[in-house]
This record gives C-alpha cells, sequence and structure tokens, in this order.
C-alpha cells in the first residue's frame, strides 16, 4: 500500500481524547435530526437497538498515517456498494464489542487481530437499520496485504489522515426519504463517495483528532 506523511500530534491527542472511553459507557453521536426525529435518538429507543460493532483501523506506520476502509460486496443485501468500515453484529461468542469488530476484520479483510492496539472508542451511531454502531479505534502499527473476504468486501483503500483533517473535507448534505429531509456528511476522496454512517463516524474522529466541536 501507498504511504501518506505521518500526523503525530493528532494521533497523541486522540489517544489522550479515548483513553477514558470503554464498552460500557458512550455517548450517542449528535446527528443534527430535525426536532420531530427526536424520538429515534431517545434513550428508550436507543435501549431497542442491537449491538454492532466496527473498528476503525488507523494504519500508524512509519511511512506515514492512513485510515482503512472497504467498499462493500455488490452483492450484499444492504448498503450495496457503500463504503464501510469491517464490522457488523456482534456475535454471542464475540467477549465483547471490540472481539466482535476485531473478529470481523479478520473475516472481511484479513487484518491480524494481534497486529491491533485498540486505544478506544468513538461515539456510538444508532442507524435506521436497528443498528448501534460502536466504532472501535485501533492502531495498526504492521503492514498486511488485505485478503478480502468477495461475499462482504469488493476492495479495500485508505484514506490519508491528512484528507480527514483538510478544512474541506466533509459536506453538509440532505436527503429525503419518506417526506423527511434527512440531513448528513459527505467526503469525496479518488473516486469514492464516504456517506451515511461511515461518513458520521469519519466526522467523529476529525472532531477528536482536532479537539474540536466541528
Amino acid at each position: 500500500m501507498d504511504r501518506y506523511p505521518a500526523t503525530a500530534e493528532p494521533l497523541q491527542r486522540l489517544r489522550r481524547v479515548l483513553a477514558g472511553t470503554n464498552e460500557t459507557a458512550r455517548p450517542v453521536a449528535r446527528m443534527e435530526l430535525p426536532l420531530h426525529l427526536d424520538r429515534f435518538i431517545t434513550p428508550e429507543a436507543i435501549s431497542r437497538l442491537r449491538p454492532a460493532a466496527v473498528l476503525v483501523p488507523i494504519m500508524d506506520l512509519p511511512g506515514g498515517t492512513s485510515i482503512l476502509l472497504t467498499r462493500r460486496a455488490e452483492t450484499l443485501r444492504h448498503h450495496k456498494g457503500q463504503i464501510s468500515f469491517p464490522g457488523g453484529g456482534r456475535d454471542r461468542d464475540d467477549a465483547d464489542l471490540a472481539a466482535g469488530a476485531l473478529r470481523e476484520a479478520q473475516e472481511e479483510v484479513g487484518l491480524d487481530p494481534a497486529t491491533v492496539t485498540v486505544i478506544g472508542y468513538l461515539d456510538d451511531y444508532p442507524v435506521l437499520t436497528g443498528f448501534r454502531i460502536t466504532p472501535v479505534v485501533g492502531m495498526v502499527r504492521q503492514s498486511f496485504t488485505p485478503v478480502i473476504d468477495p461475499n462482504e468486501v469488493a476492495e479495500t483503500f485508505e484514506l490519508p489522515l491528512e484528507v480527514l483533517l483538510a478544512d474541506d473535507a466533509f459536506e453538509r448534505k440532505t436527503m429525503l426519504r419518506g417526506g423527511v429531509t434527512l440531513p448528513f456528511m459527505e467526503l469525496n476522496h479518488a473516486g469514492y463517495r464516504i456517506w451515511g454512517a461511515t461518513a458520521g463516524i469519519l466526522w467523529n474522529l476529525r472532531q477528536k483528532l482536532l479537539g474540536s466541536d466541528g
């Protein structure tokens, strides 16, 4: 894989911010929903969502720093062809959410869990498909060649950290669904359109890297 310039200071800040995070007490990401849709993110509504986890793999190698992303297979029933993180619903055999995210990453792209150091958790992200996604942030300090499961993943690519941190990285957009206008974030890089939950999680990561709320 090509490498990108390292960004040490934001990563040090991220470690400090995530140091106290855990699986039992995590805030829900601010989704900026219209007021009449706030009912979807009440504590009662959130408690009914099925737990899921994704791994946010930060490739922090001597040659530079980037985030590993996947493009979902076109044959999948939901969100086919969209950009995502490795991950999925928690299995009963998973010791915890982090274990589930690491397992999924190994199954989807061949990332050895032994090469990943979990440093904490971003804010949970609820999605309309009925999941509460917990983003597990892991530092990967060993190069690897992705071995993808073609049933789930079409390809992998890396988003340079410097692109994520650029002032013009994200665009705020809206979409009409069921007669309701919904806001969402979008990031475009190297021909890849990143939006929805993945962009929302990346936006949350950017906020924490920069120590900013906006």
